[in-house]
């Protein structure tokens, strides 16, 4: 219980002024209930087994009034330190998903390309929210229990020191360190099923984010019923998980009853046997209730620690993920950029799946170059690697002789525009999704970029016109009005690099002819990478690089090509006869 305490003190060492105040207002509310009550109880029920009726009504009204002063005091002191340490508790869950939320946009795209996305929202959601559980809810636990604990059994010395009963203390005491057995057990099973049932619980996540994504494909091919039987297997899964943390969780306070129970009992025993006055044997017997109780909140305590701690291991394994694409120490700073893009001795690899191997490459400012091969010959890798999006094994990228590497990815990815094969759109209007291009682009700007990629017509066409909503990744728009809207992202843009994966594909001709003409003008002094799986979008391209297994097969022009390289021509002939 200590480890996963000072993870969680460490979390909370931001907010350690208002924590240390939340303690000390709690020991006070402890103190009160631990040895104050016990106190209290003793002088209140004197009177009453004393039987001479011998005091003055207001005397007897001025000791009544120990109880309501007590638990006024008790209320306060609670309700300020719950209340602060609720605070710093949700502040550092807060903060905690901010900077893991931040850490996951620095990730490298291979990441993704390894975790599953439900994964990703479970460890964001339902872990911290195991977390938040933890810090907040024990919270008044972790301040009261040990000092009510304290309180009592320094009342139960005193008492045993003033009635020559210390014997009867440490008899009535005894069974307190059996606690500890069970308890040190249970929490580290608890642990151990917490972590399996945070994990199934990533997989329901998964299988239902995976569900919603795909909600075309399962209608046109009647997977309902296959999705539901796994769904329900998932969810068995984690109910199984979701009990054996229930089992582990409860079986602690029935044990720490139990022995306290005993404990009581005997305190009962002996005190009989002993021949203790009414008023003293109340106040121990209280003494002794105020003891065992904080045991069994610091064990409930000591399981909810255990299943935040594992929480927080698993949000960890994300922060602790290493962002391979660091920023330089001493950046370069580049105001603008002729769109140079040089490749030397360029090697890559997806882990132990090699990618590029020994690439060399140059491409001249305002030259359209199509790259073109089989699939996963390398052509989307090497595009890739100039808004580095991956870093390379080894060799150098650089973009009018800058290395990649010396300038900051922001700068870099500033003068550069990507319109993918499967554009993502956000849940926000036409309007913004356009705006991405250029965030600082005025109402004039985004219609201009959008009239230039022929999506102004359409968008004019829509219920709210540029104000409309799109839907989760543009769902309410056709797939080739949402490239249409890509596309206007990249003149909004008008960055001195392009990056196309084939950007017509999903268009129908007399789109793909219009965005054509665009094209033809929007490249013009500005270099520009096609990845060509279709050879009709390649005719504007002055050079032509021709990917095989990692390698660069052959390069030149379309004429060149055809005539001297086999696999380029084979590729060509495939499509066009």
């Amino acid at each position: 219980m200590l480890n996963d305490l000072k993870l969680f003190l460490e979390l909370l060492r931001p907010y350690k002024r208002r924590v240390r105040f939340a303690l000390f207002i709690g020991a006070i509310a402890g103190l009160c209930t631990g040895a104050g009550i016990t106190l209290g109880a003793k002088k209140l029920f004197g009177i009453v087994l004393n039987g001479t009726h011998d005091r003055d009504l207001s005397e007897v009204i001025i000791i009544a009034s120990i109880f309501p002063l007590l638990f006024l005091t008790i209320g306060v002191c609670t309700f300020l330190s719950t209340y602060h340490l609720n605070f710093a508790g949700l502040a550092v869950i807060r903060d905690l998903r901010r900077d893991l939320f931040a850490h996951i946009q620095r990730l490298p795209i291979a990441f993704f390309q390894t975790k599953k996305t439900g994964d990703l929202i479970a460890r964001l959601t339902s872990d911290t929210q195991a977390m938040q559980y933890a810090l907040t809810i024990t919270g008044r636990d972790l301040a009261i229990a040990p000092l009510t604990f304290l309180g009592a059994v320094a009342m139960l010395a005193y008492e045993g020191w003033e009635n020559n009963g210390v014997v009867y203390v440490y008899c009535s005491i005894a069974l307190l360190p059996l606690v500890i057995f069970p308890v040190r057990k249970l929490t580290k099973k608890l642990g151990e099923k917490a972590k399996a049932q945070q994990e199934e619980l990533s997989n329901v996540t998964s299988d239902l984010t995976q569900n919603i994504g795909a909600a075309k494909e399962v209608r046109a091919f009647n997977l309902q019923g296959r999705e539901n039987a796994r769904f329900s297997d998932k969810v068995s899964e984690l109910f199984r998980s979701q009990m054996k943390v229930v089992k582990y969780t409860f079986a602690l306070s029935p044990i720490v009853e139990i022995i306290s129970s005993i404990g009581l009992g005997a305190a009962f025993v002996i005190g009989y046997h002993q021949g203790i006055p009414g008023e003293i044997f109340i106040a121990i017997f209280t003494a002794l209730y105020f003891s065992y109780s904080p045991i069994k909140r610091i064990s409930y305590l000591a399981g909810e620690l255990k299943k935040g701690s594992e929480s927080l291991k698993r949000i960890q394994e994300i922060t602790l993920e290493p962002i391979q694409i660091e920023e330089p120490s001493n950046p370069v700073t580049i105001e603008s950029i002729q769109g140079k893009i040089e490749f030397k001795n360029v090697s890559f690899s997806y882990g132990d799946a090699i990618a590029l191997e020994n690439v060399s490459a140059t491409i001249e400012p305002g030259c359209v170059c199509a790259l073109v091969g089989p699939s996963g010959a390398g052509k989307s890798t090497f595009a890739n690697l100039v808004p580095r999006f991956y870093d390379v094994n080894s060799g150098t990228v650089s973009i009018d002789g800058y290395n990649l590497r010396n300038l900051r990815t922001n700068d870099l990815r500033q003068h550069i525009a990507v319109v993918s094969q499967d554009p993502v759109l956000f849940d926000d209007t036409i309007a913004e999704n356009i705006r991405l291009g250029r965030q600082d682009a005025t109402k004039q700007e985004v219609i201009e970029a959008a009239r230039q990629a022929f999506a102004d017509e359409f968008i004019k066409d829509q219920p709210d016109g540029y104000n409309t909503i799109v839907g989760e990744r543009g769902t309410r728009l056709s797939g080739g009005q949402k490239q249409r809207i890509a596309i206007a992202r990249a003149f909004l843009r008008n960055a001195p690099i392009l990056v196309l994966d084939e950007a017509t594909s999903a268009l129908d001709s007399e789109s793909e002819k219009k965005i054509q003409q665009a094209l033809d003008q929007l490249v013009v002094g500005k270099t520009v990478l096609i990845i060509a799986h279709r050879f009709s979008t390649i005719r504007n391209a002055r050079k032509i690089i021709v990917f095989k297994d990692g390698e660069i097969d052959d390069e030149g022009s379309h004429t060149e090509l055809y005539d001297r390289c086999k696999l380029y021509r084979n590729l060509y002939d495939q499509q066009v006869n």
